[in-house]
């Protein structure tokens, strides 16, 4: 498939304008900011919609998902504290912005996605931007332990509870931020591997993620 994606001063003046807006909702990692300044978030939406695409809002995106909002983007990634190097475990692809937001930051991204339509776009799309994560198609609930311990693992899909298969994907000293509670609002959470069995959970704000189906889920 051919791509013709356009990135000029109007679309690069907006990603700023979109920093902007995050730094004064509270989002504070310059490097998180950087990379929201980097990625061209339009290249993920039908050209129909470029006008909606630097905007904090999410989108639609095909098969019941959506793009996440820039702010939402922006606060799971500042909470991983992302290192270069990093290697991430990516619960649920989507449309792959969030991968190349992490990507940007230096991470080696595991990127899983269960729709197969997304899957065989963002297979297309995210090398001709120039990433190169490590995609997965199947069930994200059940993490990819072929490939684990991970460093952090990030869920991008509300989820029942914490599974346990993933957390034992983290190594020792790993993050994972997960959004936990029913289908409708979850609260964000950040799990510290402190030892094989032993965890530090804390839990933050209140968000409104689309489901996270599978075995170890919905």
């Amino acid at each position: 498939m051919a791509y013709k994606f356009i990135d000029n001063y109007r679309e690069r003046g907006a990603r700023k304008q979109l920093v902007e807006l995050l730094k004064k909702r509270g989002i504070t990692d310059k490097n998180v900011l950087t990379a929201i300044g980097k990625v061209p978030r339009h290249y993920f939406f039908d050209e129909t919609f470029w006008n909606q695409a630097y905007k904090d809002i999410a989108f639609p995106i095909g098969d019941g998902q959506t793009i996440s909002q820039p702010y939402t983007v922006a606060y799971q990634t500042e909470l991983l504290h992302i290192k270069p190097a990093d290697k991430v475990l990516e619960i649920g692809t989507g449309s792959g912005y969030q991968t190349c937001i992490l990507m940007e930051l230096g991470a080696e991204v595991y990127t899983i996605e269960r729709q197969p339509n997304l899957y065989s776009r963002t297979i297309q799309v995210l090398p001709y931007m120039g990433y190169q994560p490590h995609f997965f198609l199947g069930d994200g609930s059940k993490g990819v332990p072929e490939h684990a311990p991970y460093d952090k693992i990030l869920v991008t899909a509300g989820a029942p509870f914490i599974p346990d298969i993933m957390l034992k994907q983290l190594r020792i000293g790993g993050v994972m931020v997960i959004p936990v509670g029913n289908e409708k609002e979850q609260k964000m959470v950040t799990i510290l591997k402190v030892a094989e069995q032993e965890y530090e959970r804390i839990e933050l704000d209140t968000f409104r993620f689309v489901p996270l189906v599978g075995d170890q889920a919905w």
